[in-house]
């Protein structure tokens, strides 16, 4: 700041010398135009020009070709022709060169005065002060982000109404996770630079991350009136596809994140989006492969089984017992086609197999189109049958004969 001011001296000296020169060339100037005004001969010569007419008036009277009335008429014209002429050219007696000096250093006060005035107005001493805090910062030795915020915020108590304190201040606060603090910073720029899209856009963003990416009904009206003005604005559509994506609504996102990337001048930013899309791109790819799967086994065959314990056997089991029921091939080549488990505490029970149950890709309800059931409880839950395992048959059952459940019962120990 001192080398502003002491550039603001030099700028004024020139200004003062160009006040300052009228007075010191006043002295030659008066006595220039002194010397003039004393050797001026214009009245000797009104008066020489008056003596020669009023003698050829006299002369022609004497000559008789006047009459005395027509020369004392002849006189008075002349005496106030030559009254005239020596009025007209009389001058103001001239003043002194000292007159105004004191005038001078008033004018020179007003001058300084006034140029402060206006460069503290116009001028841009908050900003020199902005550029002082970051080079005090950067050249300290104990310099860190937490200094060049708390000297930002001194600067944001001294000129408040500097929009460049709060465009500094705001992306510090963003990038260290005070959000609420970004918020205030970025409404007060808003308030003095006015409601920009870019501005507003940047508002709804920390808004939106600030409430767990969530559209709430202030961010939602902020999109609003960022769309309003501005449909193509890029942060907006991003933040659009960000919430998209985190529903599971990914062509949405990719449609947002798109568009947004057109209004990117930011090469890093237009790239993450594009990644973000292949993201996106991949999920849904992998969803759709998830529900022709689902669909597939949804239209594929099924066989609804209802399963019983026989009276007898009833003291042979614990609550706990593991059920198998089990859909194996008629000729028994292949794994097991369907597998599904229960306990003895939920018999009686019913069951529905399908390709969903199956234990390899290779053997499933669709690879036949006969099948026998086999029902097995096990005290020690282990899928391989043991001594002393209840167990319950039937089939072979063909596929898709049947809307009914089969019904296997469970009557028999293995030996």
């Amino acid at each position: 700041m001192n080398l502003l001011w002491l550039g603001i001296a030099l700028l004024l000296l020139p200004a003062l010398w160009i006040v300052i020169l009228p007075l010191r060339r006043a002295r030659a100037l008066h006595d220039a135009q002194q010397a003039f005004e004393a050797e001026e001969r214009t009245d000797a010569q009104n008066v020489a020009v008056y003596r020669q007419r009023l003698a050829s008036l006299e002369a022609a009277h004497a000559r008789g070709e006047i009459d005395a009335a027509r020369v004392e008429e002849g006189r008075l014209e002349l005496d106030r022709s030559l009254l005239e002429d020596t009025q007209a050219r009389r001058r103001a007696p001239l003043r002194s060169p000292q007159a105004g000096r004191l005038l001078v250093p008033l004018v020179m006060v007003a001058l300084v005065v006034a140029s402060l005035l206006w460069y503290q107005r116009e001028g841009a001493e908050g900003d020199l002060a902005l550029y002082a805090v970051h080079q005090e910062v950067r050249n300290s030795p104990d310099g860190s982000l937490a200094m060049l915020i708390e000297r930002l915020e001194e600067q944001a108590k001294r000129q408040p109404d500097n929009p460049k304190v709060w465009m500094s201040l705001f992306p510090l606060y963003r990038d260290g996770n005070r959000g609420r603090d970004a918020i205030t910073a970025l409404e007060r720029l808003i308030e003095l630079e006015g409601r920009q899209p870019s501005l507003l856009a940047q508002l709804a963003q920390i808004q939106f991350f600030v409430a767990n990416r969530s559209l709430t009904d202030e961010v939602q009206a902020l999109v609003d009136e960022i769309l309003g003005q501005d449909p193509r604005q890029p942060t907006v559509l991003g933040m659009l596809g960000i919430h998209a994506f985190d529903r599971a609504r990914y062509e949405e996102a990719i449609d947002y994140w798109r568009r947004a990337i057109a209004g990117f001048d930011d090469p890093g930013s237009a790239e993450a989006l594009r990644e973000g899309i292949a993201v996106a791109q991949q999920r849904m790819d992998a969803s759709s492969d998830k529900v022709d799967a689902l669909q597939a086994a949804q239209d594929g065959p099924s066989l609804a089984v209802r399963v019983g314990l026989a009276e007898s056997l009833r003291e042979w089991v614990a609550p706990n017992d593991t059920v198998f029921v089990i859909a194996r091939d008629v000729a028994g080549e292949l794994p097991p086609l369907a597998v599904e488990r229960a306990t003895v505490a939920d018999l009686p029970l019913e069951v529905t197999l399908d390709d969903d149950d199956a234990m390899a890709p290779q053997a499933r309800l669709s690879r036949v189109a006969e099948l026998r059931l086999t029902v097995r409880v096990s005290s020690s839950g282990e899928a391989t049958p043991q001594p002393g395992d209840l167990i319950g048959e039937a089939g072979p059952v063909m596929l898709g004969e049947s809307d009914t459940p089969i019904d296997v019962t469970i009557d028999r120990v293995v030996e």
